[in-house]
Parts: C-alpha cells; sequence; structure tokens
C-alpha cells in the first residue's frame, strides 16, 4: 500500500511540475507540498492535477465560467482536448480533466450545471478556449408553470385531519409587482428571492385591509418558493390550535416523496382573532401553540414557516407576535396612491380619474373599475315604495 501511495504521489508531483523543473526548484515554485492517501477520492486528484501548472507557473492565466443547465450531450470541452482523468459519481457529478497546446481544462458537474475552468499561457488563450468549450452547452431555462400545487389540511369529522393537493394559479412576480404600492412591492420583492439560507424568524405576516392582495402574494410566492418550500393551506385554523391531535399531524407534515430537509408554508388566512392583541384572552392555549410551532419545542427540529394574513392594523397585533427576531417578514400591504392607482388603469384612467380619491384605491377597487362592475348595492328606495310585510 506504501508503495501504491508513493507511485500515486509521484504521479501528481509530475504533472503538478513542468517536466523539466530541477529538483530544487521545487519548493520555490509551489507554495504548497500535496499529499496522496486513501481518504483522498479520485475527484480530490484530479483537482489537485488540474491546479499544478497553475501553482508552477507553467499556466498562470485562468477563466471560469458557471452554467446552470447544460444541454444533454454537451461535452464541455475544446474540439482537440486530450483527455487526462475523468471520474464520475452519481450523487455528484463528475470531472474531466484534459489538455491541449498551453492549456488545461477542468470541467465539473453538479447536479444538471457545471463549472468550466481553463488554465493557459496567455489570458487571451484561456479565454478562448473556455468560449471553445462552453459554446452551446447552455439548455434554456425550463418555463416556470403558471399552476403550482398546492396542500389543503382540514379535519374530517369521519376520518380526521385530512390533506388534499390541488393545482393553483400562480402568477409571476414581474406579473403582479405592479399591483402593490412601491415600498409593499420592495418588501414583497425581497421576499421571494428568500432560500433556505436566508431563513431567520418563522413567522410571516402580512396585514391590512381587505381586497389589497395579500391572498394573490402568497400564491406568486408559492410559485417562487416551490424548489424548495411545500405550501399548505389550512382551511381551518381556528380548530388546528385548539386540537391537539390536529396541531401534530401537521406538525409532523405528509410524507410528498421529496426530501426530507423541504420546508413547509403552513398558510392561515384572515386570523384576526387569533394573532390581535386580546388573542391570549380569547383564545386560550391557541396562541400559546402558534407561537410554539414557529420557534418552541414542537418547531425544533421541523423545517416549517407561518403565514398568516390578517385585517388588523399592526397597532391592534398581540406582542409576542411581532416581536423582533419572531418574524421572516412582516409587510403592510396597503391601498396604492392615486398616481399608482391611475397608472395601473393605464388607458382606462381618464375615464375613472372621479373614483379614484385622494386616498387611493385597493387592488380589488381597480379590477372592479378595469372590468366596468361596481359593488353590488340595495336598490334606492323612493317615498311610494313600503315595506310590505317584511322589515
Amino acid at each position: 500500500m506504501c508503495a501504491e501511495r508513493a507511485d500515486r504521489a509521484k504521479d501528481v508531483r509530475r504533472i503538478l511540475l513542468p517536466v523539466d523543473t530541477p529538483a530544487t526548484t521545487v519548493e520555490d515554485s509551489l507554495a504548497i507540498r500535496l499529499n496522496v492517501d486513501d481518504s483522498d477520492s479520485p475527484g480530490d486528484v484530479v483537482d489537485a492535477l488540474f491546479l499544478g501548472r497553475f501553482a508552477s507557473g507553467e499556466q498562470p492565466y485562468s477563466r471560469t465560467r458557471s452554467i446552470d443547465k447544460v444541454k444533454s450531450g454537451a461535452t464541455l470541452l475544446p474540439p482537440g482536448a486530450a483527455v487526462l482523468r475523468s471520474t464520475h459519481d452519481p450523487s455528484r457529478g463528475g470531472s474531466v480533466l484534459a489538455e491541449g497546446p498551453g492549456w488545461t481544462v477542468l470541467a465539473t458537474r453538479w447536479q444538471r450545471g457545471a463549472d468550466v475552468t481553463v488554465t493557459a499561457v496567455s489570458d487571451e488563450l484561456a479565454e478562448q478556449v473556455l468560449g471553445q468549450a462552453t459554446d452551446g452547452a447552455a439548455d434554456e431555462p425550463e418555463p416556470q408553470p403558471d399552476d403550482v400545487p398546492m396542500g389543503f389540511w382540514y379535519f374530517s369529522a369521519n376520518r380526521g385531519p385530512r390533506r388534499t393537493t390541488r393545482k393553483i394559479s400562480a402568477p409571476s412576480w414581474e406579473e403582479i409587482r405592479a399591483n402593490y404600492t412601491a415600498s409593499v412591492a420592495r418588501s414583497m420583492g425581497a421576499l421571494m428571492r428568500t432560500t433556505p439560507d436566508d431563513v431567520t424568524g418563522r413567522l410571516l405576516l402580512l396585514h391590512g385591509p381587505p381586497g389589497t392582495g395579500k391572498t394573490s402574494a402568497l400564491r406568486t410566492l408559492a410559485r417562487a418558493w416551490q424548489d424548495w418550500c411545500r405550501v399548505d393551506c389550512v382551511l381551518d385554523p381556528e380548530r388546528l390550535f385548539n386540537d391537539v391531535g390536529y396541531l401534530m399531524d401537521i406538525a409532523i407534515g405528509e410524507d410528498d416523496g421529496t426530501n426530507g430537509n423541504r420546508w413547509r408554508l403552513l398558510l392561515l388566512e384572515d386570523c384576526d382573532e387569533l394573532i390581535r392583541g386580546e388573542a391570549k384572552h380569547a383564545a386560550g392555549q391557541a396562541l400559546s401553540r402558534l407561537l410554539n410551532l414557529t420557534d418552541g419545542l414542537l418547531g425544533q427540529g421541523r423545517n416549517v414557516l407561518i403565514g398568516v394574513t390578517t385585517n388588523e392594523d399592526l397597532e391592534r397585533l398581540h406582542p409576542a407576535v411581532v416581536r423582533p427576531g419572531r418574524c421572516l417578514a412582516r409587510i403592510e400591504v396597503g391601498p396604492l396612491t392615486r398616481r399608482e392607482a391611475l397608472d395601473w388603469l393605464g388607458d382606462d384612467a381618464a375615464d375613472h380619474q372621479g373614483a379614484i380619491g385622494r386616498d387611493g384605491a385597493a387592488l380589488a377597487e381597480l379590477f372592479a373599475l378595469r372590468r366596468g362592475t361596481g359593488p353590488m348595492g340595495v336598490p334606492e328606495q323612493t317615498a311610494r315604495d313600503g315595506a310590505g310585510l317584511y322589515l
């Protein structure tokens, strides 16, 4: 075994240094000493071999390009490349080390993407070879579907907690961004770009008057997060936090055949009575269980986020809900300003200027104006109209 290690070390040494490098300059040309043993993988050796010519100064220029999605059949090698080493790992991808006159290329694949790095005797040659290796290799990004799957939890009197899944319409953030006033759009945009590494608090709170687009934003959020987070809507939140068995079933979750580390977002709509200031008195233990699911013992080890919508003003919400560190996001969704509302109406603005007040208009009101409809009302009563037999 020792002889094999020595042979491999010599092989690495030969490629790390130019053939005519005197032994006395080894320590001068390389500031590191490479030792290879049985704990190293073939991929580690390939990486070391590739870095050798750059570290020694034989090929002092380097260029790198990352490709998110590689076309099927793309080799990621320039014409005339001679393959020196090749590895393949089903769980991590693989790497190919190749060379040509004055250059070396390393193509490392990961999942559907890849990183391609070239070292060369000149910067121009490195850029040229990199362009040849990656030319036409990038695949077109998959179109985002307009429909995304969403789970719906409810309690059945006969069968207990149940979850059903259906497709819901979910426009992209770019399509609905104009539906929100500027400050809200900035906060919403940041939320749409959130990744698992950005998660701090576990509570997502959207509050504001009815008809301002809170539910629409949550549908779009389900689309933006679909790669890393499963979204479930709880249809009976008032029962959820008053039934320990129901709560445990949802907290544990239901296997959907995906990675166990996948996050889940539980949506609770119009939960005014649960999180307002007097909630502790009115709802008993419900508020405590909600908070326990976000950052208490019940939530430990579970990648669960709670999304709550409410029509309450921020000042009327329970202090425990809005305390710093508990919320991933706390966004007040209000109406568009008068200027924003008229811009939203576009060509129809001239016909509806009188209907837009100084304080602007809610999103639902603008859609009603665009459709040419108004709220249903009671027909105007005249003096001759009697009440008849009804009050």
